[in-house]
């Protein structure tokens, strides 16, 4: 069977480094991080006080009062970063077969300050059932995605993808196979999350999966550092215009990279630990580079899961030695959660936008606040600590890991 190729023709995103594409890029390549305080509530009795947010946000700078009650903070992130994308891909909406666009998004948590508000409201009341009309469909995890598909008319697939930490990876693997098959022209595909949240940051809290560092937050997300104590909370959207290629050359479109693979599978081993020799995330990696039809010494550079976490960052690293063999040590790897914190289902999304950059602009992120690497990493490793690196990159990789194992990879070539 003959597939037909895929490209990425549009980029959209806000998250903790930027409100567009271009500052998100320019602070990420010079090592800014997004952490600071946190401002969304009063964080003062919680363990971890500080977090990654989208600076400076003001809804009513792109809705009007009424729509923005209508509209979770995670739907809000989606419909801005797609609303970039679309702008950047250059697209024709009047022009396009809109049974042939589709939406497919990811979210891991969804409307998670909605459904805690809702209810709080309840619990402190005097038992009188009053809801907001608006709770289940502000709450539910599909609707980021069903109100790009609504804003915009896209009669193409249409569903959200839900896999933890994993959910907007696994979108861009479903966008890819959908375009391969025939099935779709163009996909919107990305995700969003907001979950810092009194009931987010408690229950990773409660986890003690967040690092705790309230003196310095701004080196808190610290991947791969022996003093690392969890991760950083972020939030926002990316989106990525996902096309078949003879459809995006016909309406002359600019192309960014190509999307030649992507796979999935899972660690069948713990609710939220992943398996410590790391043989299901090297298995994924190996199955998407198969998938891309290339071999593990194409690969150039890998943005790692590295989200700052015990276990973690020690498996990831076993994993793409066991899964690269010796080409692993000329790689370059790096972790832009560093940077951006982690956003949970927009990470994956997120991630791949910085590799079709890097692919690009033939630069390598940094993963910044590594002072002291873990002795239990692997030296020979080039983790492109704490300052970006020029390199001819062909090919480039994002691993993102769920809760539950959910592994998934995609594959971007020039």
């Amino acid at each position: 069977m003959n597939l037909k190729r895929v490209v990425v023709t549009g980029l959209g995103t806000i998250n903790p480094l930027g409100h567009s594409v271009p500052e998100f890029w320019e602070n990420l390549v010079n090592g800014v991080s997004g952490a600071g305080p946190i401002t969304r509530f009063d964080a003062s009795n919680f363990r971890t006080q500080f977090a990654c947010e989208v600076k400076n946000y003001e809804p009513t700078e792109y809705f009007d009062k009424k729509e923005a009650r209508k509209l979770d903070l995670y739907a809000q992130f989606g419909l801005i970063a797609a609303k970039e994308a679309i702008k950047d891909s250059g697209i024709n909406l009047e022009q396009e077969n809109k049974k042939r666009f589709g939406v497919i998004w990811g979210a891991g948590i969804g409307g998670l300050e909605t459904f805690f508000e809702e209810c709080k409201t309840f619990v402190l009341g005097d038992g009188t059932p009053r809801f907001s009309p608006f709770f289940i469909p502000k709450m539910i995890a599909n609707m980021g995605g069903a109100l790009i598909s609504i804003e915009y008319g896209l009669k193409g697939p249409s569903y959200t993808t839900v896999s933890a930490c994993a959910s907007s990876a696994h979108a861009l693997v479903d966008a890819l196979n959908l375009i391969r098959l025939g099935k779709a022209d163009v996909i919107i595909a990305g995700g969003s999350e907001a979950a810092i949240t009194q009931a987010g940051v408690g229950g990773f809290n409660s986890m003690k999966a967040l690092s705790t560092r309230n003196d310095d937050p701004k080196t808190a997300s610290r991947p791969f550092d022996k003093e690392r104590d969890g991760f950083v909370i972020g939030e926002g959207g990316a989106c990525l215009v996902v096309e078949e290629y003879e459809h995006a050359i016909k309406r002359g479109a600019r192309v960014y990279a190509e999307l030649v693979g992507g796979a999935s599978n899972g660690d069948a081993y713990h609710m939220t630990a992943p398996d410590p020799d790391g043989e299901g995330a090297a298995d994924v990696m190996l199955l998407a580079v198969e998938d891309a039809g290339i071999t593990p010494a194409d690969v150039d550079y890998i943005n790692v899961h590295g989200t700052s976490t015990g276990l973690g960052d020690i498996a990831e690293p076993k994993a793409i030695t066991k899964a690269f063999g010796e080409q692993a040590y000329r790689l370059n790897i790096s972790s832009s959660k560093s940077m951006t914190g982690h956003l949970l289902g927009a990470a994956g999304a997120l991630e791949a936008i910085v590799c079709v950059l890097a692919v690009k602009n033939n630069v390598v992120p940094p993963t910044i606040n590594c002072s002291t690497p873990d002795p239990e990493l692997d030296p020979g490793l080039n983790f492109t600590f704490n300052k970006a690196q020029e390199k001819n990159i062909n090919v480039a990789i994002s691993n993102t890991f769920g809760f539950g194992g959910h592994n998934a990879c995609i594959v971007f070539k020039k």
